[in-house]
């Protein structure tokens, strides 16, 4: 564990925001409940009581990229970490911070940064939270127009600090945090539950079953079913074999992730929280996980009805196919370069080559699987990168796709099948994570689901 800059003090009072380095590009997430200090209209008040706090800011190698705690503020390393598949020249760095369990929920985050940023310089501020069916959602932000807006009040959150490099390399250098939770929605709050979230894992809905004996129980409920949202977008492959990915990912040969063009749906480093399932028009899907930013743009959440930018787009149209195929915003991406294809989403080798078997950039379809709600399941081969999926629940009938190792996959029921020994242990149940589609419950942490 690296230097400790502050420590964790309740309701303490929210700080005086120090000086800034002031320029047309740079980009200080703070909150407006300091409004009147930095030029804001002040937030309305909240329906109900709130929680305030001042997290920890200490930089821990599992969790955190290309960040150091030096002279008293956390900064950008040494290291070359950029949102690859966007092709951007800036390098930037996360703050992941410890999961926080709050005395009631909150489905509102404000953040209030005291930090020195650079011309040309971010300091970006995401929250995210454990939904009801024991799934992070998306990374929300908390920017100057507004606080962060989470889906559903939820009492367990997770912050996620970046910094971008500015102008000339120079780091923005961050000093303090202060974030205010409070509810102003009407959406139900989750069941409490009895331990908060790993750090960089989703918990599963339901603990897994012993190693020896792995079993899928299939007289419990199930949490209720939002079908999450899937759109047709063209795909290109990312290559860049050795270079570090946005998520602090060293790209390796065969590589098994995507990249998407907002940081919104970017998991932490090897972990599968944001999953996507792709197909391909010849039947093979993918499960992999979202470790990259990109193609084209780095703001782009095509996924969402209320997207960051380009907002008067249709759901699912990545800003570049519309650049590309309508002239859209001058054909031009957001860092302003003449789009030249309209890809929407980039594979890496692995996921291109072998779990999709591609051999050129195509049209695919792509269910980004944390915009729904439901059982859902990691995947834990052993002794591969990949678990095959087949399309009935034995090892002799055809592989259709492959699930990247820690990915998440939506599960729609269990079936008997063919024994299988794996990470889990030994059983012959398999999960039907589509039509025609099963993977090994040996081979992965599942939760309760029915029969099929």
């Amino acid at each position: 564990m690296g230097m400790r800059t502050g420590r964790d003090t309740g309701g303490a009072a929210p700080p005086r925001v120090r000086r800034v380095l002031v320029a047309a590009a740079v980009s200080f997430l703070a909150a407006s409940i300091l409004g009147a200090t930095l030029g804001h209209a002040p937030v309305a008040r909240a329906s109900e009581p709130g929680e305030t706090w001042v997290p920890e800011l200490a930089v821990e190698n599992a969790d955190d990229t290309n960040v150091v705690a030096t002279a008293g503020a956390i900064r950008l390393a040494d290291g070359v970490v950029r949102a690859q598949s966007a092709r951007s020249t800036r390098n930037e760095g996360e703050l992941l911070l410890s999961p926080r369990r709050l005395s009631a929920p909150v489905d509102r985050v404000t953040a209030t940064v005291t930090a020195d940023v650079p011309p040309g310089g971010e300091v970006l501020v995401d929250v995210r939270g454990v939904r009801a069916d024991g799934t992070w959602s998306q990374w929300s932000t908390a920017s100057p127009g507004g606080p962060a807006r989470l889906s559903e009040a939820m009492n367990d959150l997770q912050v996620r600090v970046t910094l971008v490099a500015g102008d000339f390399g120079a780091s923005p250098a961050l000093q303090r945090l202060w974030l205010a939770g409070d509810r102003v929605g009407t959406t139900p709050a989750p069941a409490p539950t009895t331990t908060a979230p790993a750090p960089t894992t989703a918990p599963t809905t339901a603990p897994t079953t012993a190693p020896t004996a792995p079993t899928v129980p299939t007289a419990a409920p199930t949490p209720a079913k939002v079908a999450p949202v899937t759109s047709r977008v063209f795909a290109t492959r990312i290559g860049l074999v050795g270079n570090t990915t946005a998520n602090g990912h060293v790209i390796v040969p065969r590589d098994h992730f995507v990249a998407l063009p907002s940081r919104r749906g970017l998991s932490p480093r090897d972990k599968g929280d944001y999953t996507v399932k792709v197909c391909a028009p010849n039947g093979r899907c993918a499960w992999s996980p979202v470790w990259d930013v990109g193609p084209w743009n780095i703001r782009d959440d095509y996924w969402n009805v209320g997207r960051q930018q380009w907002g008067d787009l249709t759901l699912g149209l990545p800003q570049a196919q519309a650049a590309f195929q309508r002239g859209y915003n001058g054909g031009k991406d957001g860092f302003g370069r003449r789009v030249a294809n309209p890809a929407g989403i980039d594979l890496a080798d692995g996921t291109y080559y072998d779990d999709l078997q591609l051999r050129d950039n195509s049209w695919v379809t792509v269910t980004y699987l944390w915009t729904g709600t439901g059982p859902s399941a990691l995947a834990r081969p052993t002794g591969a990168p990949t678990l095959v999926v087949r399309s009935a629940p034995t090892d002799a009938s055809s592989s259709v796709g492959a699930v990247a190792a820690g990915a998440r996959m939506a599960v729609t029921c269990v079936a008997q099948g063919q024994p299988r020994v794996g990470s889990q242990g030994a059983s012959s149940q398999w999960l039907q994570v589509g039509p025609q589609q099963y993977v090994p419950a040996a081979a992965v942490e599942a939760p309760r689901v029915a029969s099929c």
